[in-house]
């Protein structure tokens, strides 16, 4: 059985602020402990691709995490829900397309998504994480920090929520 809580974080670290969704994976991994942590799968990749329709599969909420540059500072956090006008590619998708191969595949909605876009300023290649990027991390992760917690406890407890 997979863990009830998916942490999905995709960017590119070596195109500066674009590392923030694998970073904050990395340090809510770090920062976890308890029996939340035990109910939560880390997963980082450069970015979705079809194939990631089988690691949701199984899970009571998902939490997708990326970087912005529309994002609103320090970051937005919103539900995800699945489009069929999303374009679909086998190089890379929207969490949106993902969600709707998720429903073509399984036939059913995939489980409630969030995603966690956190303000990014320069996605130069070779350029370091930048300033703003770092404060937005830290109010991000306390941010997944509360969302685990909650989504644990509501899954501890054999609900959706």
């Amino acid at each position: 059985m997979p863990a009830p809580l998916l942490v999905f974080g995709w960017g590119n670290a070596s195109r500066g602020d674009d590392a923030l969704g694998p970073l904050l994976v990395q340090q809510l991994d770090t920062t976890l402990a308890g029996p939340a942590r035990q109910q939560v799968e880390f997963l980082e990749d450069y970015q979705l691709q079809v194939e990631h329709v089988l690691d949701l599969v199984g899970r009571r909420r998902i939490l997708f995490v990326d970087a912005s540059i529309d994002a609103a500072p320090p970051f937005v956090a919103a539900a995800v829900q699945a489009c069929a006008a999303a374009a679909t590619s086998t190089h890379a998708l929207s969490p949106q397309a993902l969600l709707q191969v998720y429903r073509q595949v399984q036939g059913r909605d995939a489980p409630p998504c969030t995603l966690l876009a956190i303000r990014g300023e320069r996605f130069g290649l070779g350029e370091p994480l930048s300033a703003a990027a770092r404060q937005h991390l830290a109010a991000a992760l306390r941010w997944a920090c509360a969302w685990v917690d909650a989504s644990a406890d509501a899954a501890g407890n054999g609900l959706a929520a």
